[in-house]
């Protein structure tokens, strides 16, 4: 028994949110066949109420529910510093697409897709969460801000702590790690995200635009664009 307690500890626990009781079942099974512990809520109200018994580590989100919807979901668990979260939606246009990873979520899967396609998407979200604990103490110094990696955490000059999502925490990472050289979109979605990723040109553009956004508070430009080849971050960085 005390086994099976500890199996059940280690296992990735994921919430599935979503106010249709057939993919909330369907997906529920196919994360505890594949080595996960799922949760299922039918709408924000349950999926807070989970949250407060378990700790979540990934949460795969529906847009579209009666009450409070998806977007204004991840805006609120972002601003709390809340867990991944994988949008899985009807509305499936670029700008929808392009609205939640602006959000804060780290991938954004159209319906329908199968359960398959949401486990991967899935690992490589948690993927890139355990890469930031994997390196030990590894920071970054670059022009008075320090990038913390095992903490998770990116501090201004004035050691005011910058919040991040996920996806933006990996990009820059990326950049940081490759100072002073071009960078392609595909390198950095690679880097950033994985290879097995199916994300699009257009969402690195969209995390680069809000990570200049939150590094403008010296004046410095730090990420430049390169026309037709992609992005390079200018400051010189030290690793300690």
């Amino acid at each position: 028994m005390g086994g099976q307690v500890e199996d059940e500890a280690t296992r990735p626990h994921i919430l599935v949110v979503d106010d249709d009781g057939e993919i909330r079942r369907l997906l529920a099974d196919a994360f505890d066949m594949r080595g996960f512990r799922a949760s299922t809520a039918a709408n924000t109200r349950e999926m807070d109420q989970v949250m407060l018994r378990d700790p979540v580590d990934l949460i795969v989100l529906d847009v579209m529910m009666p009450g409070e919807d998806g977007v204004s979901a991840c805006r609120r668990l972002a601003a709390q510093g809340g867990p991944p979260i994988v949008f899985l939606s009807a509305l499936g246009e670029e700008s929808d697409r392009v609205l939640g990873l602006e959000l804060g979520a780290s991938h954004y899967l159209p319906k329908p897709c199968s359960a398959r396609e949401v486990i991967a998407t899935v690992r490589a979200a948690l993927r890139t969460r355990e890469q930031s604990t994997e390196t030990g103490g590894m920071t970054f110094l670059f022009n008075g801000w320090v990038m913390d990696v095992a903490a998770h955490e990116l501090t201004d000059p004035d050691g005011v702590l910058i919040g991040l999502t996920d996806g933006e925490f990996a990009l820059l990472r990326a950049l940081v790690e490759r100072p002073r050289r071009v960078l392609s979109r595909e390198q950095l979605l690679e880097a950033a995200r994985g290879p097995d990723t199916d994300a699009f040109d257009r969402a690195v553009d969209v995390q680069i635009s809000r990570l200049r956004r939150k590094l403008r508070t010296t004046g410095d430009e730090m990420i430049r664009t390169v026309r037709h080849e992609g992005y390079l971050f200018v400051p010189a960085v030290t690793r300690r």
